[in-house]
């Protein structure tokens, strides 16, 4: 059995993780451009230089708060969906988890998108995040192709190609609703009609 991590190195990542959290929060609440390692420092009840070591520059505290929102994320989908559940709901539940609905998504959507901006100009994170996504397209494609076993998406569906498609739907209905093109549930509901539609086998299938 795995024993808890102790000692220097826990403490280390502990305080990484409440200085992310705290990126977390000055997002959901300001925004993005006022993240700054003082309005971090405020936020987590840490001094600017405590901030300042573990992240000496404002894109590691974006990318630590990207990773954590990742971390939180999955945490908030695996409490939904539980191991036995429907493909169909577990890939609904991922995909909507993408369009913000509440202060916390509105947080981990500004930030993962703030991140990925990065990647325009930045070679490195546009590595990390060709990665990311295949690791992403790949997860929903899995969740598409049970359901082609099932019956309940068509099997002339290629998997990767919608995967794509439906991740992509999901992260520009939340850029448009994170700057206020459309309203949250309005977005929910296309995603969750496209959702449906993918989930409509052919005539011939049902059969």
């Amino acid at each position: 059995m795995n024993t808890p991590t102790r000692g220097p190195g826990a403490e280390h990542e502990q305080r990484r993780q409440q200085i992310a959290d705290a990126v977390l929060a000055v997002a959901a609440e300001r925004g993005m451009a006022a993240v700054s390692q003082t309005s971090v420092a405020e936020r987590a009840g840490v001094s600017p230089g405590r901030v300042q070591h573990y992240f000496p520059a404002k894109r590691r505290m974006i990318e630590a708060a990207f990773d954590r929102g990742n971390a939180l994320s999955s945490a908030r989908i695996a409490a939904r969906t539980g191991p036995d559940a429907d493909p169909r709901q577990v890939l609904t539940t991922v995909l909507t988890e993408l369009v913000p609905h509440d202060t916390v998504t509105r947080a981990h959507m500004r930030v993962r998108q703030a991140f990925t901006a990065l990647a325009l100009s930045d070679e490195a994170i546009a590595e990390r995040m060709r990665r990311e996504y295949e690791r992403f397209h790949g997860q929903i494609a899995d969740l598409l192709r049970q359901g082609q076993d099932r019956g309940t998406v068509p099997r002339a569906l290629d998997p990767v190609e919608r995967a794509v498609s439906l991740v992509a739907l999901a992260e520009g209905l939340a850029y448009y609703v994170l700057v206020g093109i459309h309203p949250g549930p309005a977005a929910r509901e296309r995603l969750l009609t496209e959702i449906a539609a993918t989930y409509t086998p052919d005539p011939e299938e049902r059969g």
